[in-house]
């Protein structure tokens, strides 16, 4: 099926591109009251990631009300640990939780690496059904997270605000870890190729927390991984190039060794100016970002000036997808998201030639 709109698939790989395009993280979620209906008539949030006709719905509902440039397939990066025997649930107001974190070497010794097709197959069946039901509108973007993020979850047994028990596993018992993340490794690399082969465009690794790790520790246990299921990524797919997007939060001192990596586009944090990250990665990839999501919560004023800074600090050229740098949070007025993908339309085509 021909792809109507493919200016996401050429900014991230470089090429000319009249506009900026737009896309943004978490577009499918909780600030949208569609998205509530939807999840209140699911009964969990488990089982709407693991029907592929609601997840396939909350997929879509951002792009009947907005005029972005790509889905992303509507899962949650704990899928894989959930797969891996951990029984994923989530509390109101706590977050995700596991049945069985990883509380010992055995744990890890004996933790399955997965067939994907067999548990996560949800998945897969969401990303073809999703595929079709877009009828070649935009493209479909994959997601996983990177090992060590789900790392963190799996041994600290959800959320942290300190990961003591994930750090005291790296620097107590290095080979244990190393072994932990190369199944991670091997399975993120599956379950990607999987949502290709389904029939995702592109793909982002989200590394969620290696911004928690030292600059030592976030090459080891972080960027080597992540570095490692790129190389083992499926980069072509129904004739076109299928690129890879990595987004490490609080990384911004890690820009180059990222670029280094062979991926095609680099998410970059609100901590940085897009202007000194393009300085320090040169034309090796593209950068997406890299809003502040709280600028969302100030009137469309601020919104439009602050979406004209950031296309500013970019500058000229192609190469930029615009994004947050975090998620949307659930308290944005859908109406504010409306006035930022406007200002992006109207202000992005001065700075393509």
């Amino acid at each position: 099926m021909e792809l109507k709109n493919d200016t996401l698939l050429k900014a991230l790989l470089r090429q000319p591109v009249d506009r900026t395009p737009v896309w943004i993280m978490r577009q499918a979620g909780r600030y949208l009251p569609e998205y509530l209906k939807t999840r209140a008539e699911a009964g969990s949030f488990m089982n709407l990631c693991q029907s592929p006709e609601l997840a396939c719905e909350v997929t879509l509902q951002p792009l009947r009300r907005y005029d972005l440039d790509a889905a992303i397939i509507f899962s949650d990066i704990l899928t894989i640990p959930d797969a891996m025997g951990l029984k994923l649930f989530f509390v109101t107001g706590e977050g995700p939780k596991f049945e069985h974190p990883i509380r010992s070497a055995d744990d890890i010794r004996n933790l399955p690496r997965p067939q994907i097709d067999e548990s996560l197959g949800y998945v897969m069946d969401a990303v073809a059904l999703t595929r079709r039901e877009l009828g070649g509108k935009v493209p479909l973007i994959g997601f996983s997270g990177s090992p060590w993020t789900l790392a963190t979850y799996m041994i600290e047994g959800g959320s942290s605000k300190t990961f003591s028990k994930a750090k005291k596993l790296i620097y107590q018992d290095p080979q244990m870890a190393h072994m932990l993340l190369e199944k991670l490794a091997g399975t993120v690399t599956d379950y990607l190729n999987a949502q290709i082969e389904s029939g995702a465009q592109a793909v982002q690794i989200f590394d969620t927390w290696g911004g928690a790790l030292s600059s030592q520790a976030y090459k080891e246990f972080s960027l080597h991984y992540m570095a490692q299921i790129v190389s083992g990524l499926k980069r072509e797919s129904e004739g076109r190039k299928v690129p890879v997007i990595l987004f490490s939060k609080g990384c911004n001192t890690q820009l180059e060794a990222l670029a280094d990596t062979g991926c095609d586009a680099l998410g970059v944090d609100w901590t940085i100016t897009l202007d000194e990250a393009r300085r320090r990665v040169g034309d090796r990839v593209a950068l997406q970002g890299n809003l502040d999501p709280s600028i969302l919560l100030a009137g469309k004023n601020v919104i439009r000036r602050e979406v004209g800074y950031t296309l500013e600090s970019f500058g000229q050229g192609d190469g930029h997808v615009f994004n947050l740098g975090h998620g949307i949070t659930p308290d944005v007025d859908p109406e504010h998201l409306s006035a930022l993908i406007g200002a992006v339309r109207e202000l992005s085509p001065g700075y393509h030639s």
